[in-house]
């Protein structure tokens, strides 16, 4: 098959599978409500439920509603759910006593996932899920209570200004970032669109000045490149953008002349939980992919599309104690149906399934609605994925640019081809 008919097939592919999937899992969650005669709720409509302006109380009682019926554990970590409402709708006569009450509640669950999301909260949720932020263009981490910049995006103003990987952030305007959170600096940077923000640099021992104008950043969730020759390196970012799929199928069509495939998941937190399985269905021609156990304890599988052909090269996956989520469904999938190797680190564990509720007045809320379990069986919930090959990565390898995760990687996957051009010599 030409590169030509590859890309054009690797097009059609997607479609059908982004269709069939995303068709299957609408249904999937649909007819648990059919079945048992219940009615499509008021807030399925996001764009008309947030257009809608209600009093806090009113806010306040659509949340309790929502937990009451769609949260995943029905005993609500048990406890009278009927409690909270004689505690506060009495009370309430603002927003901030609806939000404090709203929190209050969600916070009995014992739950880390299911939150209140404010107005702000949840506009930077939905522009996630667009993949455009404004902002300068940078990726950062943590280490040791610094704040380095990992990566500049190529043709953002931070490229433009010279902003270069390993800079140290020490001051966003006029404000210390030592020992901050990255989501707390990273709020610091961003902005409206065509203000600018200053920034006082440190790079190598020597500070710098920088002035950056904020601009619309698209946010790319997928890095596709050629490494060693012959080795395909597909690094995915996130799961959260509705663009990652198209991405990952020009990824794919990057490195299609390549024998084997790295797939880095390391430090991906996750995201929209169809991209997973869409991605996952494009090596797979039979076959569980996950397992949905909803509040009714009613376990369904969702099975890999029966077709002719799916991406059938040695496969490595790299995971650390950062993948998660959507990150681990896919290394999960791809493990347990023996199409890839893990190396790297146990994964974060993070088994639960996420609904998004939009609220009146342009708030949200994140419910736990269900679990998932890989192909196996097996529930990973506060436990991880254990890779086949467990490989540290340290600090000082962060500073001393090394990988050893990656070069046991690529050793791995040059034996495998090895093996496959062997087999193919035999043959």
């Amino acid at each position: 098959m030409t590169a030509m008919y590859k890309k054009i097939f690797f097009k059609v592919v997607y479609i059908i599978i982004i269709f069939v999937i995303s068709l299957g899992l609408y249904n999937f969650l649909a007819s648990q409500n059919a079945s048992k005669g219940a009615k499509q709720p008021d807030f399925d409509n996001a764009y008309l439920i947030n257009k809608q302006s209600t009093d806090p109380k009113r806010l306040f009682l659509k949340t309790w509603r929502i937990v009451k019926t769609k949260y995943y554990d029905p005993t609500l970590n048990g406890q009278d759910w009927s409690r909270w409402n004689k505690r506060y709708v009495d009370q309430i006569k603002t927003k901030d006593d609806a939000y404090v009450a709203i929190n209050s509640m969600l916070a009995s669950l014992d739950d880390p996932y299911s939150k209140f999301l404010s107005q702000e909260e949840y506009a930077e949720q939905t522009t996630n899920i667009d993949a455009k932020i404004v902002g300068i263009g940078v990726n950062i981490m943590s280490l040791a209570g610094k704040i380095i910049i990992v990566s500049v995006v190529e043709g953002t103003p931070a490229y433009a200004a010279g902003i270069k990987a390993g800079d140290i952030i020490l001051k966003v305007e006029k404000t210390d970032v030592s020992g901050k959170t990255i989501s707390d600096v990273a709020s610091l940077i961003r902005g409206e669109m065509g203000t600018s923000v200053n920034l006082l640099l440190l790079r190598d021992k020597k500070k710098l000045y920088k002035t950056i104008k904020r601009d619309e950043i698209k946010i790319k969730n997928i890095k596709a490149s050629i490494i060693d020759k012959n080795i395909g390196y597909i690094q995915i970012v996130s799961f959260l953008s509705s663009d990652m799929t198209k991405e990952f199928v020009d990824a794919l069509n990057k490195t299609q002349n390549c024998p084997g495939l790295i797939i880095d998941l390391r430090g991906n937190t996750g995201g929209l939980m169809p991209n997973a399985v869409v991605i996952a269905d494009m090596f797979l021609t039979q076959g569980h992919i996950v397992s949905v156990v909803d509040r009714d304890r009613q376990k369904s599988d969702i099975d890999a599309q029966s077709k002719p052909y799916a991406i059938n090269k040695p496969l490595v996956i790299l995971i650390d104690e950062g993948t998660a989520s959507a990150s681990e469904i896919l290394s999960g999938a791809l493990k347990d149906n023996q199409k890839a190797i893990l190396v790297g680190e146990r994964t974060f564990g993070k088994g639960m399934i996420q609904k998004i509720y939009p609220l009146p007045n342009q708030t949200g809320m994140n419910l736990t609605i269900a679990k998932y379990l890989t192909p196996k069986g097996t529930d990973i919930n506060k436990k991880g994925i254990t890779p086949d090959y467990e490989v540290d990565y340290t600090q000082q390898d962060f500073l001393n640019d090394r990988d050893p995760q990656m070069d046991e990687a690529k050793k791995i996957i040059k034996k495998l081809i090895e093996n496959q051009n062997q087999i193919a010599k035999a043959g």
